[in-house]
C-alpha cells in the first residue's frame, strides 16, 4: 500500500500529524509504540500519547521487534511511534540485533500490504555530539532515515506543528 515517514524535532507536532494522517486514512488503526517507561518523565509522555489517540485503536507495545509487530497488526493502517526510540532500544541491545531488526523492518516496509505511517525524530540538524554512543546514534538515525525515505511514498518534515512535504503528497485535510 503506502508508506509515510514523518520527521521532526522534539514537540514539533509529528505524532499529532501522524495520528491525523492515520485517522484520515482509516477508522481502524493499529498503534505500535516503541517507547519504554524507564523513568517518571517518560511514563508521563507515554500516558499523554495514550490519552490523545482514539480508544478504538489497538496498541502493540514493541521496543525491539518492529517488523514482527507490523506483521501482527490486524488493521490496514499501522502507525509506528517512534523509530528513533526503537533505534535507541536496538543500540542498547546486541549489535547483531540492530542489523537484523533494521533489515527485517526495511523488508517489511517494502512487502507489507498495509498503510504504514512512521514517526521519527530528526536529530541531525545540529552540532556533532560528544561521546561515541551519541555519535553512533546520530549516524545510525541519519542512515536509517535515508533508507526509509528512499523507499517511502511520502516524507514529511514537521516544524512548529506545520508539515513540510519533502516527497510524495499530503492528505488534502492536512494542508
Amino acid at each position: 500500500m503506502t508508506t509515510t515517514l514523518i520527521l521532526g524535532g522534539t514537540k514539533s507536532g509529528k505524532s499529532r500529524l501522524a495520528e491525523q494522517w492515520a485517522a484520515t486514512t482509516s477508522e481502524s488503526v493499529t498503534y505500535i509504540a516503541t517507547a519504554q517507561a524507564q523513568d517518571d518523565e517518560m511514563a508521563k509522555r507515554i500516558k499523554q500519547h495514550q490519552q490523545q489517540r482514539p480508544d478504538n485503536w489497538p496498541t502493540i507495545e514493541q521496543p525491539l521487534y518492529l517488523a514482527d509487530a507490523i506483521k501482527k497488526a490486524t488493521t490496514d493502517v499501522v502507525l509506528v511511534d517512534c523509530l528513533t526510540l526503537w533505534l535507541t532500544n536496538l543500540l542498547l541491545a546486541e549489535d547483531v540485533l540492530l542489523t537484523e531488526q533494521i533489515s527485517a523492518f526495511l523488508d517489511t516496509l517494502q512487502t507489507s500490504d498495509k498503510h504504514i505511517i512512521m514517526v521519527s525524530n530528526e536529530t541531525n540538524m545540529g552540532v556533532m555530539p560528544l561521546g561515541d554512543l551519541t555519535r553512533r546514534y546520530c549516524d545510525e538515525a541519519g542512515v536509517l532515515h535515508q533508507r526509509i525515505a528512499k523507499i517511502s511514498d511520502n516524507v514529511i518534515l514537521t516544524v512548529a506543528g506545520l508539515p513540510h512535504l519533502l516527497k510524495g503528497q499530503l492528505h488534502e485535510q492536512l494542508r
